[in-house]
Order: structure tokens, then C-alpha cells, then sequence
């Protein structure tokens, strides 16, 4: 994640990326031949493989969203893609006369936004063994290519304009709209209780930058009596969570009602302390501390290791093999 501040005023560009890596020809045992990995601000949040053949959350936040309704949506497009993935890599092989061998396709597709200006920005790549093929220029709506074998690609994509202006509304509406959907997923608030008889916690978790208060509202005044704050923690993708403990009985908080009112970045989020609302606290919270997150696609070409590295090229990728 990247915080750029401009005077008083900070903001937050967020990133939503998937990358699919295929592999066409012989390949070592346990790696499949098609995977997908999505990332939000760096962070991994599902995966999915041929082998599997499913699409496997790897956040809580995600295990909650895969039993929602969107989720069968998210994961139809998700199947869509890999299709038209599969085709391409035949096509290229054509491009560059190849019939046989091991050969590498990935695409890099995604999207970001800042979160104070509003302005985003859709990208769609595409690497070969190893190389930048082509990529979408989204502002000129039309594929560009790097080398000789992309020519005829970005003449056969770019006379489909039905095809790349659902593309542009894809990168600059849905993916957004599918980005700040996580988001809100991710910063959660939640109220935890371990039995029916201890402390009742407000857990705020998801928040970046780390300027987060909590507090308890008695009957709509502030409370803070038999409150007890919690320390601030680092999540592992870089956001923050903290916890404030009610100490009252039970009888108390059925009795008068009392609300978790959580402030970040401007905005607030009440939690009304009902029995309903109340999560156990069985539940696996990870509280770990800062990583620093190396995200790396390693496949097999040519007996050598190729990696999806940042090298500020284009939208912000680069294919490169070592």
C-alpha cells in the first residue's frame, strides 16, 4: 500500500490484482498447470489451482464473504477468465511457431483507486515466457505490444470493440466497485464475548492509517466507565486493529443500551450491544506482527525461474525472467 499525503490530506491508493500463470507442455510434479492469485493492497486474499479446482479464501473476511450470494458471481468470472486464458496461450504458441515445450503465459489484470481523490486506474497485461507480450492501454482503448509476435494479437483484439469497451467499463466501474467491496469487508467491527457471562469486547479491525478510536455510548451519552482500551496492533497486511472491553454484567447492557461507536479517516461505525450482534470469541483472531510481504509467482521455463516482479513499467508490472 502506498499513503501519499499532500498537505494535511492523506490518501490511500489501493490495489485489487489477480494473476493467472499457465503452463502449456511437461511440468513438475505438484505444480499445476493453471493458478490464480489475487491480491488486495499486497495482501493474498484467495487462490485457486487446476489441481483444486476451486476457489480456496485465505482471509477470515473472505471465508465469510464465500458464503454470500456474490461470491458464486465472483468466483463465475474468476472461471470465465481462466477460459479465455487457455485460449490465449494456444494463439501465442501460433504467433511465435511453437507446436511443443514448455511455455509460460501469464496475465496480470486488475485495478486500483485512491481513496481520498476518486481516481482509479485499470490495467491488463499479458507476459510470455517470461517477456511482456501486450498490454491494454485503457486510455487509447486499444492493446499495444513490445515485440513482433504480439502484432498480429493486438490487431485481432483490437478490432473487437464491443469486446474492449466491456473491458473499459469492466477496469473503470466493476473492479472498483469489487475493490471498495473488499474493503468494507475488511475493516470490520465486530463484538466478541468469550461466555454468556464475560466482558463484552469491540473489535475494530482492517484500519489504515492506524488513527482509530473507540468508544461506548450509555443510552446515547459517552461512557467510560469500566471500559478498558485495548493497544493498537499491527495486521499482517499492513492495517491496524484495536479492542475496547466493557466490564459490566450482562443484565446491565440487556437492560440500558449501549453502543461501540468506532471513528477512522472521518467516518464512524456504531455497533449496538445486542445479543444478536455478539460474536464468540472461539474463533481464530490472528494478531501478528508486521511482515514485510514478498509476493512472488515462481514457474518453470527453460530450466531457469521466472518472476512477476514491480518494476514500474506501463500501469505499474513487468515479466522478467532471471
Amino acid at each position: 500500500m502506498k499513503a501519499l499525503c499532500r498537505l494535511v490530506v492523506c490518501s490511500e491508493r489501493h490495489t485489487f490484482i489477480t494473476l493467472y500463470t499457465e503452463i502449456n507442455g511437461q511440468t513438475v510434479a505438484g505444480i499445476p498447470d493453471i493458478s490464480a492469485v489475487t491480491t488486495l493492497d499486497g495482501q493474498q486474499i484467495d487462490y485457486y489451482d487446476s489441481e483444486i479446482k476451486k476457489l480456496i479464501p485465505k482471509q477470515d473476511w473472505m471465508k465469510e464473504f464465500a458464503s454470500e450470494d456474490r461470491f458464486k458471481e465472483y468466483t463465475e468470472f474468476r472461471e470465465r477468465v481462466q477460459q479465455t486464458n487457455k485460449i490465449n496461450i494456444r494463439f501465442i504458441m501460433e504467433q511465435f511457431n511453437q507446436s511443443h515445450g514448455v511455455h509460460v503465459y501469464q496475465r496480470m489484470y486488475g485495478c486500483d483507486w485512491d481513496d481520498e481523490t476518486g481516481e482509479s486506474r485499470g490495467f491488463d497485461q499479458h507476459g510470455y515466457d517470461g517477456q511482456d507480450f501486450i498490454f491494454l492501454d485503457l486510455k487509447e482503448l486499444r492493446y499495444i505490444t513490445p515485440v513482433l509476435q504480439g502484432i498480429i494479437t493486438a490487431q485481432k483484439w483490437n478490432k473487437n470493440r464491443e469486446q474492449l469497451e466491456l473491458l473499459k467499463q469492466y477496469y473503470e466501474y466493476e473492479c472498483v466497485e469489487w475493490l471498495k467491496y473488499f474493503l468494507t469487508l475488511r475493516k470490520a467491527v465486530s463484538l466478541l464475548q468469550r461466555s454468556s457471562s464475560s466482558p463484552v469486547e469491540c473489535h475494530a479491525t482492517g484500519f489504515y492509517p492506524s488513527a482509530v478510536t473507540i468508544t461506548w455510548l450509555r443510552k446515547r451519552e459517552d461512557h467510560d466507565e469500566d471500559v478498558d482500551l485495548g493497544q493498537l496492533l499491527p495486521n499482517e497486511d499492513g492495517t491496524f486493529q484495536k479492542t475496547s472491553i466493557l466490564n459490566i454484567h450482562p443484565d446491565e447492557w440487556k437492560k440500558h443500551q449501549y453502543v461501540c461507536v468506532v471513528e477512522h479517516e472521518g467516518k464512524t461505525i456504531q455497533k449496538i450491544l445486542r445479543e444478536n450482534e455478539i460474536k464468540s470469541n472461539n474463533s481464530k483472531l490472528l494478531i501478528v506482527p508486521i511482515l514485510l510481504f514478498l509476493y512472488i509467482i515462481v514457474c518453470l521455463f527453460k530450466n531457469n525461474f521466472c518472476v512477476f516482479k514491480d518494476l514500474q513499467k506501463h500501469s505499474s508490472k513487468k515479466y522478467f525472467c532471471l
